[in-house]
């Protein structure tokens, strides 16, 4: 993927590290989303990568839509529909990608920052990390409706009326983060995690996720009857035969992605 400038993208050991770097705060451009959305699509469907760290460089995760360069873009009719387009699809790109996303928080993650943040699979957090809806204190909305994924109904309209953040130690008390670690340690955990993922079945974690999104908004009865359907489905491949053989003989498991 070298055709990317403002995303970094390193495959090792089954797990793609994307992080963004676009100085000084890796505010989402049209060039970071555009390749954000390129990237994820890329690895969905790369039998080589099975789950993705995504972090920010610097000291600021994402601080949110790119308010300066907001004007090249948005230029006459039909622009600004275009550009929310865009934007949307570059969040569902990481919810919908097929590999589970493990994002890293380094910094602080704002607006558009905490979408991406929001739309992620499993979070951990430098403790420098904070989330935040600032667009009240430049006349615009945004992020709400992801937020409301991972807060409470009072605590999200706290947020998004008053622009206060919420630092990486409260994110751990109230279950959002999976845990807080020092900055310099937080590649290192979150490549932790996504080695364990890239362990298991391809299949089944990619099944896995795909499920998951689905019934999110599903009622229990319609929800947990997809996921026996799908949990059927799964049972008839070649890594669920060799997940039980290996089981039963007592040894590592040798997925091959069928």
């Amino acid at each position: 993927m070298n055709d990317l400038t403002q995303l970094r993208v390193h495959i090792a050991d089954h797990v793609a590290t994307l992080t963004m770097d676009c100085p000084p705060v890796n505010a989402l451009t049209r060039t970071l989303n555009d390749e954000l959305t390129l990237a994820l699509d890329r690895i969905s469907e790369l039998d080589e990568v099975r789950a993705v760290v995504l972090t920010g460089a610097g000291k600021v995760f994402c601080a949110g839509a790119d308010l300066k360069g907001r004007a090249e873009v948005i230029k006459g009719p039909g622009d600004l529909p275009a550009h929310s387009r865009r934007t949307r699809e570059c969040f569902h790109a990481i919810r919908e990608c097929a590999k589970p996303v493990v994002v890293a928080i380094n910094g602080a993650a704002l607006g558009a920052g905490l979408a991406i943040v929001a739309s992620s699979d499993i979070l951990i957090a430098a403790e420098t990390a904070t989330l935040g809806l600032p667009e009240v204190d430049v006349g615009l909305l945004g992020g709400c409706r992801h937020a409301m994924r991972l807060f409470s109904h009072s605590r999200l309209r706290y947020m998004s009326l008053t622009g206060e953040r919420v630092d990486a130690a409260e994110l751990y008390r109230l279950g959002i983060v999976e845990r807080v670690v020092p900055r310099e340690a937080l590649l290192e955990s979150a490549l932790a995690i996504a080695s364990k993922i890239a362990s298991k079945s391809p299949v089944s974690t990619r099944m896995g996720k795909h499920t998951m999104n689905v019934i999110e908004d599903m009622s229990l009865r319609d929800g947990y009857r997809y996921e026996q359907d799908m949990t059927a489905q799964i049972a008839k491949t070649a890594d669920a035969r060799e997940a039980q053989a290996a089981f039963r003989e007592k040894r590592p498991p040798v997925f091959t992605g069928r």
